[in-house]
């Protein structure tokens, strides 16, 4: 589905410092309700503010990728996809397994967000999770009827990023997990190998 392809690829999607974005909200400090819906409000205010700009479509894809760096914790999401293969990763593997990691899903979802013109994104309400808290939203896309998002957004790496996405119920997360473990098993289950492929 467009929408599904959209915002799984495209909001998770998922912190990133581009010139000219919008500053970091000052609320985000410490982790509240109102600083996690926060961090979704200016998610969307700064990918507007990229689409908007007359730049080079690979120059917004490259302002995209540092989004998804500065708004995704994309240490907590590299771990969650390996899922037991963590386990047996040595530090180095796993530093330069999440490095490609961010690279990969930034590139891959940041390629989607140019379909976000001329649509929305609002939050509607929050609550806490034992994680942190999920904040829903109404996504409204052009030519498409409006559905439900929710980012779950954490402090556990020591500021208030989201880990995961619920599009209309579709967990993007684990979409990833099964296509990373594609990609493993395509390698032999090398670690090495699949960084090496996401690189690519």
């Amino acid at each position: 589905m467009p929408r599904r392809t959209f915002l799984s690829t495209a909001m998770a999607g998922v912190g990133f410092v581009a010139a000219g974005l919008s500053s970091w909200p000052s609320q985000l400090l410490a982790l509240t309700k109102a600083g996690a819906e926060g961090l979704v409000d200016q998610l969307v205010a700064d990918i507007n503010q990229v689409i908007a700009t007359n730049k080079s479509e690979a120059s917004k894809i490259r302002d995209f990728e540092q989004i998804f760096s500065r708004y995704a914790d994309t240490a907590i999401m590299a771990r969650y996809v390996l899922g037991a293969d963590v386990r047996t990763a040595s530090p180095a593997q796993l530093r330069a397994f999440t490095d490609a990691f961010e690279k990969y899903i930034a590139n891959k979802y940041g390629r989607r967000f140019r379909e976000f013109i001329g649509g929305t994104v609002t939050v509607t309400d929050s609550r806490q999770i034992k994680a942190g808290y999920e904040v829903k939203a109404i996504a409204k896309l052009k030519g498409e009827a409006p559905f439900g998002v929710s980012f779950l957004v954490s402090d556990k790496s020591g500021r208030g990023k989201f880990y995961n996405l619920f599009i209309e119920g579709v967990n993007m997360l684990l979409t990833e997990r099964t296509e990373i473990g594609a990609i493993m098993d395509q390698n032999g289950g090398s670690i090495d190998k699949t960084t090496a492929a996401l690189k690519r």
